[in-house]
Formats: C-alpha cells, sequence, structure tokens
C-alpha cells in the first residue's frame, strides 16, 4: 500500500512539471511573437464592468488596453507625457496601465505604445481634464492696475483671464484653486473668461457688478449717513465714494449707519420685481473692509417697506453677525436674498413706489467699528 501511495505522488509531481513546462512554452511563444500589434478597444478594469469601452479616461484612472501582440511594449504615453509601466501588467492581449497625473503641455488626445524593436502604434484616445471651474472673487472691484483674486479649480496653465470689453488681464501667480490677476486698462462690468487648453468658463458673476444698485454713495441720498461718505478720490476707493463709520458702538446701542425711505433714495427703484417675487433667484452683495475686526454687535439690515401703513423697518431684519475681518482690504460679501427676507411675514410684495433701504448697528456686544462700506446690490445668481 505505501509503495502505492508512493508511486501516485511520483506522479502527481511528474504531471504537475509537464504541466508547468506548457505554462512556460506557451509564455515564451507570446513573448516571442513577432505579429503585428494593434489595438481593439480601451476598458475600465472592473471585471463586472468589463463591457464598459473608454474613448476616453481622466488623470490617474487605471485602465486596460485590450488587443494582440502588446507584450513586447517598453513605454505608453498620452499626450506628451509618458505613464508608468509595471511589466507583470503587460502581456500579449492587454495592458494595465494608469492614465499619467501630469498635466500635458501638448493636447493631442493620442494614446502611443512604443515598443522594443522602435515601433509604434497609435489610438485615439483623450484624457479628460476638467475644463476651470470659477466660483468667486475675494473682491468683485478691483481697480486698473492692481491684483485681483480669483477662486474656483483646474486652473491649469498656460491660461488667460479676459474681462467684458475683450481685455486680458497679466498673470501674476496660479496654483490649482486660485489666480492672482492684474486688472487691465479697459476691464468693463461683466463677468470674466478664463481659458486653459483643456476648455473655458464663464463666471457666473459680474466683475464690478453694477446691477440693481441700492446704495452706491454716488452721489449720497438718504437720510442717514452723509457725514460718513469717503470721496472717490481716496486711495481706498474701489468705485467712487464709500461710506466708513468710525465709532464706539456699545452694547445695544442705537447707530443708524446708512439708508432711508423710498422717498429719499435716487436708488430706490433699484430692485428688481423678479428678485420681490423669487428672492432664492437673487444675491445681496457689498464690499466691506474692516480696518478694525468686526467682532461685536451685529449689524440690520432691512430693504423693503418702511414706516406709514407698512410694518415699521426695524422689525424682522436680516443680521449679519459678527465676527469678520478683512484685515484692512476689500472684500465682497455674498449673502442668499431669501435669507435676507426670510422673515418679512406681512405685506412683502411688488412695491411701484419703490423700496426703501436701512443699515445700522444694534445688538449685543460692544465694538470699536472702523468699517468701510460700498456697493449694496441684490443680482441674479445665474447669468442672464
Amino acid at each position: 500500500m505505501l509503495q502505492i501511495k508512493t508511486w501516485n505522488k511520483y506522479l502527481l509531481m511528474l504531471l504537475l512539471l509537464v504541466g508547468a513546462s506548457g505554462m512556460f512554452v506557451s509564455c515564451s511563444k507570446d513573448d516571442n511573437d513577432t505579429g503585428t500589434p494593434h489595438i481593439d478597444y480601451v476598458r475600465i478594469t472592473r471585471p463586472e464592468s468589463s463591457d464598459s469601452l473608454l474613448v476616453g479616461a481622466g488623470q490617474g484612472q487605471l485602465i486596460a488596453i485590450v488587443g494582440d501582440n502588446l507584450q513586447n511594449a517598453v513605454e505608453i504615453w498620452f499626450n506628451d507625457q509618458r505613464a508608468l509601466l509595471t511589466p507583470t501588467y503587460i502581456t500579449r492581449k492587454s495592458i494595465l496601465v494608469s492614465v499619467p497625473s501630469q498635466i500635458p503641455i501638448e493636447v493631442t488626445n493620442i494614446l502611443r505604445i512604443v515598443f522594443k524593436n522602435g515601433q509604434e502604434l497609435v489610438h485615439q484616445f483623450e484624457v479628460q481634464i476638467s475644463e476651470p471651474y470659477i466660483s468667486s472673487m475675494v473682491c468683485e472691484y478691483v481697480a486698473e492696475g492692481q491684483i485681483a483674486t480669483i477662486r474656483g479649480d483646474y486652473f491649469y496653465m498656460p491660461l488667460t483671464v479676459t474681462f467684458e470689453g475683450g481685455v486680458t488681464g497679466e498673470i501674476v501667480e496660479v496654483d490649482d484653486q486660485e489666480i492672482q490677476v492684474r486688472v487691465p486698462a479697459g476691464a468693463q462690468p461683466g463677468p470674466i473668461v478664463i481659458a486653459t487648453n483643456f476648455g473655458e468658463s464663464k463666471s457666473n458673476f459680474w466683475f464690478r457688478d453694477n446691477r440693481n444698485m441700492l446704495i452706491t454713495n454716488d452721489p449720497w441720498s438718504g437720510w442717514w449717513g452723509e457725514t460718513n461718505v469717503v470721496p472717490a478720490s481716496d486711495p481706498l476707493a474701489i468705485n467712487g465714494n464709500y461710506t466708513r463709520i468710525t465709532a464706539t458702538i456699545g452694547s445695544w446701542g442705537w447707530t443708524e449707519w446708512f439708508g432711508g425711505k423710498e422717498d429719499a433714495l435716487t436708488t430706490s427703484h433699484n430692485l428688481p420685481d423678479d428678485a420681490v417675487l423669487n428672492p432664492g433667484k437673487y444675491n445681496m452683495k457689498f464690499e466691506i473692509n474692516t480696518f478694525k475686526p468686526y467682532n461685536g454687535n451685529r449689524i440690520k439690515f432691512m430693504i423693503g417697506q418702511v414706516n406709514g401703513p407698512d410694518p415699521s423697518w426695524d422689525n424682522e431684519p436680516y443680521f449679519w453677525e459678527p465676527p469678520y475681518d478683512t484685515k484692512g482690504k476689500w472684500q465682497t460679501v455674498t449673502v442668499s436674498f431669501d435669507q435676507v427676507v426670510a422673515n418679512y411675514v406681512t405685506n412683502w410684495g411688488v412695491r411701484p413706489q419703490g423700496y426703501g433701504v436701512k443699515v445700522w448697528f444694534h445688538g449685543p456686544g460692544s465694538l470699536d467699528a472702523d468699517i468701510a462700506f460700498d456697493n449694496l446690490r441684490v443680482v441674479p445668481k445665474d447669468i442672464q
């Protein structure tokens, strides 16, 4: 019995050796195949999605190149970027490779395989890189020659920033999510356009947005705040006159900053009817500069009806709460307009006679205030 078991063991080992030698012969035959390389298709690598064919892929994505006679590949290029190859992922029938993460300088949308004998195989294949995404500007009002900061994503060099009026700004500094650009002469109010090798995008906001102004100070109008107006000749001005309050405001100290009833404001008819009827489609925006931190009290905004038979305008306001500190630089503040009017429960509607505006301090905590303000406006969230 022991001899039979030993003989069976030897027979099993012999069969395994024969099978292994057959595998080596097969592999050797594949490696030495001299047929013409070709690509049938490119697909994703998940087995459950093997029928998902690709004509392009994103940066860093692992793909499978399927064809024949691919075993002697030594280089693979996507556009002008060389991919990292792993020899164990290369067979006669397929190559597994990750699309390079580096951004191409020259975009050809060509996948190119180089073989040991110098032969090359090309295949149409797009590396899908996102076009620029523009989210905001730190300040939407920047003077000619000064540096504007644009935020977003996919800011790949080389790129251009074009302002309304067809003028292009000087690029000062770029990373993936922020651009520093010098504002050129001739820049006009309107959207900006950023273009890269991978597409172009238009901002969903206006640079120097001059639509639907409710407070401009050019000229001043209203009931309060005339003594706080700083002339356009001031070096800090960003859009004509602006208002600046410098005062110590005590806790719950009632301090009017600027504003007036509709019959006192030259801008009282600048609020669009659509913003009243559909406030969720609009933003309230303004520029602010805190020379000292806004770290106490609170600022109240009221846009709409004032006095007379309508509700008093110091009821149901929108509170813009501290803290906020721009460290002596202008910034744009954006608040969805439906938040501003969320607590209006009576008599809110279209008013042919116009709209009053009031901005004042009244809240808990004292504030050593030194704050500049300009360009209160209500503008569409989407480009129109």
